[in-house]
């Protein structure tokens, strides 16, 4: 019997059309896939795989004059150069510090807030929520400055407003470093967390319904199902999104950080993506700001790298 099966297998790919067929033969039975794939790929070559040819700037004394090619070659002064700033110092500690509180705060509570939208069963109230929490992802950091200011500000800022009517005391939550640093991370889980929620409540609608029911048979509540089977269901997009996450501990948001400074608050505002900008827009300095740029990926991979080899050892999939 196994024999006869495995002729009728070797007789099936045998007789099939496609098989043994040359790429030309596959690209023209799936031209219109070839096709649509053509638009993300020429998208990535041009604007993330064709830029990396301005990083040789890290390594020259980069003249505007002398051109991209004609600037001396100096090596690894440029990076001698900003590690020795002052700058580059408080930069990189502002950056770790801001990243790794937006990593233990907005990327938790999207968790903790997929979950609790997956144990709604009114499924109109559940979209009236989901649609409210997805609206802030789709502002500008200009506009969220804006009304930030509007809210928070110590002057006559709405909430402060009502502070002081009920007799109590101006808070500066953007006027002094420690509140403003509790308003950025604040802000920020506010924006994020509803866009953040999309891929666990997707990944919440694969799991097989039938495990829901033995925990009920077993005599598991609604927090016992989460504990055993909601969260265990998740977790390796937990992980995934994790490791990627990781990568980001370096970056930070410009725009984010550039809506809400101000000249009151100045010790958490100095980061690596505002140096990048100040050294090579503001002061033209581009080979400091690729040089700066250059570190601050490699560290993110260096970071990505570790962590993925971190979860595979506990027995995750991750992500190589």
């Amino acid at each position: 019997m196994k024999g006869e099966s495995a002729s009728k297998s070797k007789s099936k790919l045998r007789y099939d059309p496609a098989f043994g067929r040359g790429a030309a033969f596959h690209f023209r039975r799936d031209w219109e896939l070839y096709l649509l794939l053509f638009i993300p790929l020429s998208f990535v070559l041009v604007f993330k795989y064709a830029p990396m040819s301005g990083l040789v700037l890290a390594f020259k004394d980069y003249k505007i004059a002398r051109g991209f090619w004609g600037s001396e070659w100096v090596g690894f002064e440029v990076f001698a150069e900003i590690f020795a700033k002052h700058d580059f110092g408080r930069a990189v500690r502002n950056t770790l510090l801001l990243n790794s509180l937006d990593l233990v705060f907005s990327f938790t509570i999207p968790v903790l807030l997929a979950i609790l939208l997956n144990e709604i069963k009114n499924v109109k109230f559940k979209r009236i929520n989901q649609t409210l929490l997805y609206l802030p992802h789709f502002l500008s950091w200009i506009i969220i400055g804006a009304i930030a200011y509007q809210l928070l500000s110590e002057s006559n800022g709405v909430i402060n407003n009502l502070i002081a009517m009920m007799g109590g005391t101006r808070i500066p939550f953007l006027q002094e470093d420690n509140n403003w640093l509790v308003s950025y991370l604040a802000i920020g889980i506010w924006q994020s967390m509803g866009w953040g929620t999309i891929i666990y409540l997707a990944s919440m609608s694969g799991i097989n319904p039938e495990l829901y029911e033995a925990a009920t048979v077993d005599g598991a509540g609604r927090w016992r199902k989460v504990w055993n089977v909601t969260l265990p269901s998740i977790r390796a997009t937990i992980v995934t999104l994790l490791i990627m996450n990781l990568g980001r501990v370096m970056e930070g948001s410009f725009e984010r950080i550039f809506a809400l400074q101000n000249k009151a608050t100045t010790e958490f505002t100095t980061t690596i993506p505002v140096l990048v900008y100040r050294w090579g827009i503001e002061s033209g300095n581009f080979s400091r700001a690729t040089a700066l740029g250059l570190f601050q990926s490699v560290i993110g991979l260096v970071l990505v790298l570790l962590a993925d080899r971190v979860a595979k050892k506990l027995g995750e999939d991750g992500l190589l």
